[in-house]
């Protein structure tokens, strides 16, 4: 386990806009890497940082999201960020550090679940399963040996090897115990889309136009009517659209720090 936060920066260090970015579960910094290298943010400061727990970094001993709001609301706070980007479980967090007051700038969240309904089936199914005794250690480390040939035709191919490296060197009990507190966080707020509006802070909800993470009718129509917020579709993308369309989604983040 590496003793210290994985972090990865970027940009000029006396910039005037410096941006937070928080990878998805499982992943590290590398999976924005080519986001950070595109020459739309020359100008931001730009600093990635892997969720604790996450890509063998050491986990907190507090892994409920709103831990996870406050540790990366400090870091932001620490390191002069006035933008927060999020892929996954990371707008996830990005959502809960608006939603509870210790973030106001702008958000870019790429690929929220904004409810239990809409999360991945397979990872429900997880959920359920790790709560079994036996049964539950053995789904995880099953599940975490099987997932890079699963995620492996949606990352570029100059890059895969890299990137799954990365999501192999998680602990298969400490993301048993991080996603049990997730789902128990979404029990707790059955609607996150209120909870975005009602923070009031400007925020860009991007997605691919074959997302796997679903969004139900409703949500979008609430999503569209809040005037904070702007959805994006970024075409010929799924849920990786940050290491599938790196472009795309740099084009967005220039967006919300302007």
């Amino acid at each position: 386990m590496r003793e210290r936060w994985d972090v990865r920066r970027a940009g000029p260090d006396d910039a005037v806009h410096r941006v937070l970015m928080i990878p998805g579960g499982l992943s590290s910094t590398g999976f924005y890497a080519d986001v950070m290298a595109q020459p739309a943010l020359a100008g931001l400061g730009m600093v990635a940082v892997t969720m604790p727990g996450f890509a063998g970094t050491r986990a907190p001993g507090d892994v409920s999201m709103e831990y996870y709001a406050e540790l990366m609301a400090r870091f932001a706070a620490d390191n002069d960020c006035d933008v927060v980007v999020g892929h996954s479980l990371g707008a996830n967090v990005a959502i809960e550090m608006a939603a509870a007051g210790r973030f106001k700038g702008p958000l870019v969240l790429l690929s929220p679940t904004f409810s239990r309904a809409d999360e991945a089936t397979f990872l429900t199914v997880l959920n359920a399963v790790g709560r079994v005794p036996l049964l539950g250690p053995a789904s995880w480390t099953g599940m975490l040996k099987l997932m890079p040939k699963a995620m492996k035709r949606e990352l570029p191919p100059h890059r895969a090897e890299e990137l799954l490296a990365d999501v192999a060197a998680n602990d298969p009990a400490v993301c048993r115990r991080i996603v049990r507190r997730y789902y128990e966080y979404l029990g707790r707020h059955p609607a996150l889309v209120p909870r975005l509006c009602e923070a009031a802070v400007p925020a860009w909800v991007v997605r691919g136009d074959r997302d796997e993470i679903g969004l139900t009718d409703e949500e979008r129509r609430e999503l569209e009517a809040c005037p904070h917020v702007r959805m994006v579709t970024v075409p010929d993308a799924g849920h990786m659209l940050v290491v599938q369309q790196p472009e795309r989604v740099a084009a967005v983040i220039a967006e919300a720090a302007a």
